[in-house]
């Protein structure tokens, strides 16, 4: 390869001094200065732009800041809305009614029953006395001491009569104003002689007047 020449070591053209051809201008110089302007601008604006950006985002919050304080002073203050287990709720805050006591009805208690009274075991002879004493009263007027009296002179005996004539359901004073009727049927009698026939036969005194006077 054949190395580059000088172009002053040619010979010169004939006709004369060769001439000098013009020097270019070298261009590297501008762009690498272009370069550097560029670099520079872009520095510089991005210089500005970070600025702005920190500016503003310092900013930012100063002013979310007053924003707050202004809402805040133009909101009435609120106070804190108490707890729930301290406000009262409307059946707390309502007066509890009143109880009325509610008196036990007293029980009545029943009477005890009385136990039936057992009827005592009759000998024969009892039995035969009562018998005997209720068909005396049933065909005629009897006093308790004139039938008692009557079922002894038939055998019975004194306790067994006295057994029989209690046992029976008998209206003396009625038995003395039936006598006084037979006494009256059989034969005219004063009130006072009447009275005193009832009482031979065995009627009190109360219940002689009280035939003597349903009879006469």
């Amino acid at each position: 390869m054949t190395a580059p020449q000088d172009p002053s070591s040619f010979p010169p053209p004939p006709g004369g001094q060769p001439e000098t051809p013009a020097k270019k201008r070298k261009k590297w110089p501008w762009i690498a200065g272009a370069i550097v302007l560029v670099f520079i601008l872009a520095a510089a604006f991005g210089g500005e732009d970070r600025e702005k950006d920190t500016t503003a985002t310092a900013s930012a919050p100063s002013s979310q800041a007053t924003t707050a304080r202004a809402t805040a002073a133009q909101t009435p203050a609120i106070s804190a809305a108490p707890a729930p287990s301290s406000i009262p709720s409307p059946a707390a805050a309502a007066p509890a009614p009143a109880v009325v006591p509610v008196t036990a009805k007293p029980q009545i208690s029943s009477p005890p029953v009385a136990p039936a009274p057992v009827k005592p075991q009759l000998s024969s002879s009892q039995r035969n006395a009562v018998r005997s004493a209720q068909q005396y009263i049933d065909m005629s007027p009897f006093s308790r001491s004139g039938l008692i009296e009557q079922l002894e002179f038939e055998g019975f005996s004194t306790a067994d009569a006295t057994y029989a004539v209690g046992s029976l359901t008998v209206d003396w004073n009625e038995q003395a104003a039936l006598s006084a009727e037979q006494y009256l049927e059989m034969s005219p009698f004063s009130k006072s002689g009447l009275i005193e026939q009832l009482e031979f036969e065995g009627f009190t005194s109360a219940q002689a007047e009280y035939g003597a006077n349903a009879a006469y």
